[in-house]
């Protein structure tokens, strides 16, 4: 049985088999209770505004849907809510834009009980939690783009030249061996850092800098 006061968990993944262990997981603790689950991002704003828990614990990726926006939504609306990113995504665009839309922590699936334990402690308290396997990739991902102004990667020219090639998002993410979702946080991030929006104008960018040869 949980105490009176126990930090109030939401659990946001597409996968019932993941929610399940991780509700035997967390109502283990004394501390932790599960308030409710929820498996796309219109059921888990729901569950959100309804119970107002103390930590969001959700995947990045449900299903098709990218959550950056629903974590986005929640922060503006209710900024006391903490969420805690538990994915299998450790790519550093993802992280980059996961923790600019403002989750309190991120984990990758394969951590150890007590570290995600921990880690929902720790964001209830205010804290920031950033899994061991990522850390030394956010700090090298922020140094590049300090050092790097408007530059690209070669995986940012690699995937504008395929986008504006005229291939969708999940053709690049079939070719390139990521998710769609994450091909499209890369294009979303080429339009903010390149100051570009729309396909046409990223077209026009990747022909004029030879990541493709213009058409005709």
């Amino acid at each position: 049985m949980s105490a009176p006061n126990a930090i109030r968990i939401a659990l946001v993944d597409d996968h019932r088999l993941v929610r399940d262990g991780l509700r035997l997981l967390v109502e283990n603790e004394i501390d932790l209770t599960v308030v409710g689950e929820a498996e796309d991002r219109q059921q888990a704003f729901v569950l959100i505004e309804r119970e107002q828990p103390d930590v969001v614990l959700l995947d990045i990726s449900l299903g098709d849907q990218d959550a950056i926006p629903l974590i986005a939504e929640v922060q503006s609306r209710w900024p006391a809510i903490q969420i805690l990113v538990l994915t299998m995504h450790s790519d550093a665009e993802t992280v980059r834009q996961s923790l600019a839309a403002g989750v309190a922590g991120y984990l990758v699936k394969g951590a150890f009980a007590t570290e995600l334990t921990q880690a929902i402690r720790a964001v209830a308290s205010g804290e920031r939690y950033l899994h061991s396997s990522i850390t030394s990739a956010v700090v090298d991902d922020s140094l590049r783009w300090l050092r790097s102004g408007t530059a690209l990667t070669a995986r940012e020219r690699e995937i504008l030249g395929l986008y504006a090639s005229g291939h969708s998002p999940a053709a690049i993410g079939r070719s390139l061996g990521i998710s769609a979702n994450t091909v499209r946080r890369h294009i979303a991030n080429l339009a903010a850092k390149l100051d570009l929006h729309g396909r046409a104008a990223l077209t026009h960018y990747a022909a004029e800098h030879g990541v493709i040869r213009a058409a005709g």
